[in-house]
């Protein structure tokens, strides 16, 4: 995700919870089961470090019995895309929910940060950035959205993971004269083709230039078939 400078001592705003924070490197009392990146050894290449976050994660959301699913390029992998992951890891969970969500990472040794964007929160494991987003495509994640994901291994740890046709509108959607990085999309594009409902993420794209340009390019690479001409 795109990523601005954060606020050294985030102000309370309407909607975002007030965390509490902690060391980045705190010491696990002996009595706590160990699950924090500081109990393993470190990956050897970045693709592996944003994994090993995203199992870190994944896994202390699922302890703590919350409902959230997997986006972005780890998602992508779940599904069969690229092991080439970018920037970070991202989670989506409801708004409604942050506050919890944001203690149970807390209690787990995570420093939880609020951005100036108040649409997200943000910790960090294995040195590698994790969203946990409340929008995606400018759309609010949703109950409905996230009973739709799929239980698949993220490497080796199962977790939901954003259902295909919803990860694609997320990419596509945002795309604007100002954010129309085509690349990593077309890639994640032709991984899940066989996945996604295209006439449903088309449709939510409407006719905006941006979306459409992608979608034409899609065509004519026959990543995806030529939409039907209406009658």
């Amino acid at each position: 995700m795109t990523r601005n400078r954060e606020s050294a001592t985030p102000a309370r705003r309407a909607g975002t919870p007030r965390l509490r924070t902690v060391r980045e490197n705190p010491v696990e009392p002996a009595s706590r089961e160990p699950h924090t990146h500081n109990n393993h050894e470190p990956p050897r290449d970045r693709s592996q470090a944003i994994l090993e976050a995203a199992k870190q994660v994944g896994s202390v959301l699922k302890r703590g019995g919350h409902t959230f699913a997997v986006a972005g390029s780890v998602a992508v992998y779940a599904h069969g895309g690229s092991g080439h992951l970018r920037h970070d890891a991202d989670f989506c969970v409801r708004r409604s929910d942050a506050e919890a969500v944001a203690q149970t990472l807390a209690e787990a040794g995570l420093t939880v940060r609020t951005p100036p964007e108040d649409w997200l929160l943000k910790t960090t494991c294995f040195g590698q950035e994790v969203d946990l987003l409340f929008e995606l495509g400018h759309r609010p994640v949703t109950s409905d959205m996230l009973a739709r994901a799929q239980e698949l291994p993220v490497d080796s740890v199962h977790m939901p993971v954003l259902a295909a046709t919803d990860l694609m509108r997320a990419l596509i959607e945002p795309f604007s004269e100002h954010h129309c990085d085509f690349g990593p999309v077309l890639a994640a594009a032709r991984a899940l083709r066989e996945k996604v409902d295209w006439e449903d993420v088309r449709s939510s794209c409407g006719d905006r230039p941006m979306p459409a340009a992608f979608f034409f390019l899609l065509e004519r690479l026959n990543v995806i078939a030529p939409q039907k001409e209406p009658r």
